[in-house]
């Protein structure tokens, strides 16, 4: 036998007793010691490697260092690195994307942690928990306007009209107390102050020349006037005595507050409220096919950044004006490309069964607007489909947009749904059919492009040849052959 035969014998005696190739992440060496990086220090059989004659003993620290003595391990080094490269690759399953879009997702939370999207995810901790309110007010608001236009149950539509509407007409009272509790005051004090927005008496007092009106500033002032109420109570509880403490704290933080909300936030306040309905009103009559492209290709980048949290306050303020928002049935295109694109992915990977698996029980979800499974389970860790996912939400929120320019706008009484899950709360300028109809449509647009795009441009040959692989098969092949199938790294915890 050569001395290269010789050597290579060594590294294929030593490959098996390691764990094979898929359990081998680094490989390097030293004056007289192969070191191995190793994936699963169990599968290493100890024994087994000090009984082979070429190995003089083994020794494990932050790699596993098996000692070869001089020269040998020069040689033999090399010829083991040749056998991991020629093993063959282990499949990819649902798990390894899993794995990858955990990570994914657990390196965009850490960078998404600055102070300005820390600042806006806290905003959104004080809308949502007011979702569930929201959505069955919505619902039942959507019940009582088809009853009253069939002119069915005359004595009891004015009772819901009056459990639809009541939430609403206090929720400046709800984000005022949220507000306080999230940025550290005394919740109570946070929806006192706020409550002063919709208390019917501020119609008697004139600011700037102008007679408030109840409701004025809607829940932006709220939010403001509970942050002012906030600092207050905090500065109160660092200078006044324990003994005033619990009289004069609470009147001071009320009293202040409560004058600058009057005399100034609910002007303010209400002027940005007009404004975002203004805007909102204008892009869709001037700009509605081309912002409804930007909004639904770009959702899903700023869910990722962390920057969707920003539109929270704006749903709620369109709400509050108008009844219902209108930017949620074009931001709901997004989740149709991504169910478009993983209906794709379905069908260019037949043979690779552990990834269909993974598509087939979360497509139910997609359909009814939970898309993380799909783009965290599919395709955001395959990455091209993903893109394409994004052009599939782009076209349908086009679609959406384009009528209403043409004056069928579409909007929602509530946040949070989306898919399948919004249409018992969708809401517009025209009849409930023609909303139906025009958001089923742009529904239908973005499965079909995403799913069009994602079959034609969603994969490169060689991700095709990487993932369209039977990974049943391959990790018994592997098995059998003494390399075990590639072991997905620890997932990241849960976010």
């Amino acid at each position: 036998m050569s001395t290269d035969d010789k050597n290579r014998a060594v590294a294929a005696a030593i490959l098996p007793l390691v764990g094979g190739a898929g359990n081998i992440s680094t490989v390097a060496h030293c004056m007289t010691r192969l070191r191995l990086g190793l994936r699963d220090r169990s599968l290493v059989q100890d024994e087994a490697l000090k009984a082979l004659p070429a190995v003089l003993g083994v020794v494990e620290d932050d790699t596993y260092q098996i000692v070869l003595g001089p020269g040998t391990v020069a040689r033999v080094t090399p010829e083991l690195e040749a056998l991991v490269a020629e093993a063959p690759k282990p499949a990819h399953s649902a798990e390894d994307l899993a794995a990858q879009g955990a990570a994914l997702k657990a390196a965009r939370k850490a960078k998404n942690a600055t102070p300005f999207k820390m600042l806006l995810r806290r905003i959104a901790n004080i809308f949502v928990p007011l979702i569930p309110a929201l959505i069955g007010c919505g619902i039942i608001a959507g019940l009582n306007g088809l009853l009253v236009n069939l002119g069915w149950l005359p004595g009891v539509t004015p009772a819901l009209a009056a459990i639809a509407s009541g939430f609403m007409a206090l929720i400046a009272v709800f984000v005022g107390h949220n507000t306080a509790k999230e940025f550290g005051g005394t919740p109570i004090l946070g929806g006192a102050v706020a409550s002063i927005i919709v208390f019917a008496g501020v119609a008697k007092i004139d600011v700037f020349g102008q007679t408030l009106s109840p409701g004025q500033g809607g829940v932006l002032g709220a939010l403001g006037a509970a942050v002012l109420a906030v600092s207050v109570e905090k500065w109160c509880r660092r200078w006044v005595p324990e003994a005033l403490d619990v009289l004069v704290t609470p009147t001071l933080t009320v009293l202040v507050s409560g004058l600058v909300t009057v005399f100034g936030l609910m002007f303010v306040a209400g002027e940005i409220s007009t404004a975002i309905g203004d805007l909102a009103n204008w892009l869709l009559a001037n700009a509605g096919a081309g912002a409804g492209f930007l909004l639904g290709g770009l959702f899903l980048p700023l869910v990722m950044l962390g920057l969707h949290q920003a539109l929270i306050p704006i749903h709620t303020t369109l709400i509050e004006q108008q009844g219902y928002t209108v930017l949620l049935p074009v931001l709901a295109m997004a989740g149709a490309g991504q169910v478009g694109a993983a209906m794709a992915v379905y069908l260019k990977l037949p043979r690779n069964g552990s990834i269909r698996r993974t598509i087939r029980s979360a497509l139910p979800a997609g359909f009814l607007g939970v898309g993380e499974p799909l783009i965290y389970g599919v395709s955001l860790p395959l990455g091209r489909p993903f893109v394409t996912a994004c052009v599939g939400g782009a076209f349908g929120g086009g679609f959406v947009g384009l009528f209403g320019m043409l004056g069928d706008s579409v909007g929602s009484t509530a946040i949070g749904p989306s898919g399948w899950a919004l249409f018992p709360l969708l809401d517009g300028s025209k009849g409930l059919g023609t909303t139906i109809a025009v958001y089923a449509g742009g529904l239908l647009v973005g499965y079909a492009v995403g799913f069009v795009a994602t079959y034609f441009w969603g994969f490169s040959t060689a991700l095709l040849e990487e993932f369209d692989v039977d990974t049943e098969a391959g990790a018994e092949a592997s098995v059998a052959a003494g390399t075990p199938a590639l072991q997905p790294e620890p997932e990241p915890a849960k976010v």
